[in-house]
Parts: C-alpha cells; structure tokens; sequence
C-alpha cells in the first residue's frame, strides 16, 4: 500500500495516531504500509475518508485516472 505511508507521512501523522483514529493497532498500520498484510474492504473505506483520498490512491499511490 504504497499511498498509505505516503499520505500519512504528508499530513504529519505517526502510525499511532492513525491507528488509535481508525481503532486498529499501530502495528497493523505498519503491516499495511509494508505490504506485511492487507486491510478489509471496510477499513480501506475508512482509511479512504479519513484521508480524504480514493482507495486506489492509498493501494497504488496514484489516484485514479480515466482514459
């Protein structure tokens, strides 16, 4: 999940207060930035609002493109 560590880092967040936000524990942020672990749909949804960016902007880093 590359664009998860990325939007973090850019709104000056730690992994522990992303993580106590979401109600999730710090380390599964790190899983998921790492790659370690995937997120469910639903807390991907959650991820998505809670940064104010598209699920496929958190996944890939880059946000949707239509051709």
């Amino acid at each position: 999940m590359k664009g998860l560590k990325e939007i973090r880092k850019s709104k000056r967040l730690n992994q522990l207060k992303v993580a106590t936000d979401l109600n999730i524990s710090r380390e599964s942020i790190s899983y998921y930035e790492n790659g370690q672990r995937e997120p469910s749909l639903d807390l991907l949804v959650k991820m998505s609002e809670y940064f104010n960016v598209s699920i496929n902007y958190l996944i890939t880093g880059k946000e949707f493109v239509k051709k």
